[in-house]
């Protein structure tokens, strides 16, 4: 598997360079110097404002914790599955692990990335159906729109289906750890019944989960914002709706990419293929690609170079305890 993602990982690398030579570089270097230094800040600014939000989102599963730790934790998810040659679920993995450095147990890291990951992608499903109905609107006779819907029917019955085993499926799961007897399969019941536990705690708040949904959507809708500011600047202005349907369809199309790191590639070329329906030329879809992905270095690598430095840190202090505790036991009394 890991070699299958570094695989993809190159394809996309090579993908996108061949659009960008094949379009022309200089045509997307002047797209991109045609937002400026001030929007490039904006849009950094408006892109952290909706991280800090899904910060809130995440907490609201967890209202004992400290809301900063929710947005520290979405701000090194984020940063890894952007940044780093992981999956997204290797970003998920980073978040919990934030989360669990700054002092929320394990067991509630875990639960709580589980379920705001799936409450996140319902919004997107919600985002995703609003987008469609756009686009319906805009051009009803799209020839996206069928697979789209398609794929949005295929991914609501995905959701349905995760929901019900975070809800129910962990009974079967503790029967089984127990069918299997003692020994190792007493640590693996007991690790499993405390995540049941912390999973079945977040559903018992429905407050949570509805504040939980509600802010994703709202951000989905509104990181449609980042994508119109940067063709107004750069002086290929799209009506907002327009706007909306392409990004809610390339969102779409980046999470069925899943297996490719960072969607290298993938979003490139949903960019030109999404924008020419919209009369986006294919050097302005290339440069807004772009943008975004300076955004995420500009804002993912502080954070990745804090969390670094927090793990060492952590690490050291280990270490040092380590061996002065086999000094202690060395030395007679």
């Amino acid at each position: 598997m890991k070699a299958l993602t570094i695989l993809a990982a190159v394809i996309g690398v090579a993908a996108m360079a061949a659009l960008v030579g094949y379009f022309g570089t200089g045509a997307v270097m002047r797209s991109l110097l045609a937002v400026g230094g001030l929007g490039f800040a904006a849009i950094c600014a408006i892109h952290l404002v909706l991280m800090v939000v899904m910060g809130f989102a995440w907490w609201a599963l967890m209202p004992g914790a400290p809301a900063w730790t929710a947005i520290w934790g979405r701000l090194v998810r984020d940063s890894g599955s952007e940044l780093l040659p992981l999956s997204q679920v290797g970003g998920y993995v980073l978040g919990a692990r934030a989360l669990a450095l700054a002092g929320v147990s394990g067991t509630v890291a875990a639960a709580s990335t589980i379920v705001d990951v799936t409450f996140e992608f319902v919004a997107q499903l919600a985002y995703t159906a609003l987008g469609l109905g756009l686009l319906v609107q805009l051009q009803p006779d799209s020839a996206a729109a069928t697979p789209v819907m398609i794929g949005l029917a295929v991914a609501v019955v995905a959701a349905v289906a995760f929901l019900l085993v975070q809800r129910h499926g962990f009974d079967y799961f503790d029967r089984i750890a127990r069918i299997l007897g003692q020994g190792w399969a007493e640590r693996s019941a007991a690790g499993a019944a405390a995540l049941h536990a912390a999973l079945r705690a977040i559903y018992r708040r429905p407050v949570g989960l509805w504040l939980c949904f509600l802010l994703h959507l709202v951000c989905w809708i509104a990181s449609a914002l980042e994508a119109w500011l940067v063709l107004r600047l750069a002086g290929e202005p799209l009506p907002f709706a327009a706007v909306l349907v392409l990004e809610s369809m390339m969102y779409a199309v980046r999470t069925g990419a899943f297996v490719v790191p960072n969607a290298v590639g993938v979003q490139e070329g949903a960019y030109i293929l999404l924008g020419a329906a919209f009369g986006l030329t294919p050097e302005m879809a290339l440069a807004l690609s772009l943008l975004k992905r300076a955004r995420d270095i500009a804002i993912g690598l502080p954070s990745l170079g804090i969390w670094q430095a927090l793990e060492g840190g952590r690490l050291w202090r280990r270490r040092g305890t380590g061996v002065a505790d086999r000094v202690s036991a060395a030395s007679p009394d």
